[in-house]
């Protein structure tokens, strides 16, 4: 058997359809990343004039010509249309390339790092580089035959169907620890920050800790980026297993608590000016606590609450304004429980992911091997 050598413009051809009846809006708006994923449209889409969208219809493929590094690119392998910005270029495989290439197929192909970093080379521009649809047309792909391309998909759409199961299971386990939370907002007792947890302000005097570490917006401590050359790093505070760690700087612009709860078992250091919290006693578990401060409601609540200054910053005593319902210990403990384990699974399923999308260069390197040796060209 051998390859055959083809150009994408004997395969694909562009189909851009407009939404000009309106028939798709706000809840069909797609955008792709270049994970090479549909998501929905992030941002506010008030403004939107869906008119002027391209559809992206069942077995379409839509992708960012203005990008750098990666191409933003999906695949829409649903039964469901959807819409995307008139700036996206949306194609599909020609009628007459059906016996040639199959769309997942060429999914595969376009979602290795191998070929963004083709993609990434054959565009132009400067500040802003383009992959223009012409250019793409003219680029050269080697395929096998449709029964050797058809054994690789199917094991690409195994894994895929995996992961997707795995994934409902992890819905429903979201579903079940938002019913919990719901139910604890509305009938626990609500106690202010204040009575929660308390200052603890252990400086690291012998200098024996020398790991800095600050807080993301992501709630989780990260090395410090700070430059501490010449620091006096004895001044820095100490965090303990079971400790808060918070920042008010800012909290207005991110929209974001800054709060971290630190779980490794050596202590770390941070910046004086950060506070460091504890819970004041046992029947409160800080896990719970940290799942409370972690709600895009708790966020919202604290934005509210910053000050007008330019840092936006939520002040201490406003931090302890902030009220949090305290179930039984019970209760908390049930909640932390299943919070944790949909952590784990969900960790789990970005895994699974980030394993599909490494798998497709081994998939296609294994179908062009089964389909006869390439021409000494990279695919």
């Amino acid at each position: 058997m051998t390859l055959n050598k083809y150009k994408f413009g004997d395969l694909i051809e562009l189909n851009i359809i407009k939404n000009e009846s309106c028939l798709y809006g706000e809840e069909d708006a797609i955008g792709v990343n270049i994970d090479k994923v549909i998501l929905p449209m992030r941002g506010s889409n008030d403004s939107k004039n869906y008119d002027k969208f391209n559809l992206v219809p069942p077995k379409h493929f839509a992708y960012n010509p203005r990008g750098s590094r990666k191409l933003g690119l999906g695949f829409n392998d649903t039964e469901k249309t959807y819409i995307i910005t008139f700036n996206d270029n949306v194609f599909r495989i020609k009628d007459s390339a059906q016996n040639i290439v199959l769309d997942i197929y060429l999914f595969m192909y376009l979602s290795r790092k191998e070929w963004d970093r083709r993609a990434e080379y054959i565009s132009w521009g400067s500040s802003t580089e383009v992959f223009d649809w012409n250019i793409f047309c003219d680029e050269e792909i080697e395929l096998p035959n449709l029964s050797i391309q058809r054994k690789y998909v199917d094991i690409y759409k195994a894994m895929v169907a995996n992961q997707q199961s795995y994934e409902r299971g992890l819905e429903d386990l979201k579903l079940t620890f938002d019913a919990l939370i719901d139910k604890v907002k509305h009938t626990a007792p609500k106690r202010p920050t204040r009575k929660l947890l308390i200052e603890v302000d252990e400086r690291n005097e012998d200098g024996a800790v020398t790991s800095v570490q600050g807080i993301n917006i992501s709630k989780q401590f990260m090395p410090s980026i700070a430059d501490i050359t010449g620091v006096n790093l004895k001044k820095y505070k100490l965090v303990h297993k079971g400790q808060f760690a918070f920042s008010g700087m800012q909290t207005g612009r991110d929209e974001c608590i800054r709060i971290a709860l630190y779980n490794e078992d050596i202590p770390t250091i941070i910046s004086p000016a950060y506070t460091v919290f504890e819970t004041k006693d046992e029947s409160v578990i800080p896990e719970y606590i940290m799942i409370w401060f972690s709600r895009a409601e708790t966020d919202r609540r604290g934005w509210f609450m910053s000050d007008s200054s330019i840092r936006t910053n939520l002040d201490l005593d406003r931090f302890y304004e902030i009220e949090v319902p305290i179930p039984d210990e019970k209760m908390q403990q049930a909640i932390v429980d299943i919070y944790t384990v949909y952590t784990l699974r969900r960790n789990t399923n970005e895994q699974l992911k980030k394993q599909i999308k490494d798998i497709c260069p081994i998939l296609i390197r294994g179908s062009l091997e089964d389909g006869g040796e390439p021409n000494g060209e990279p695919a």
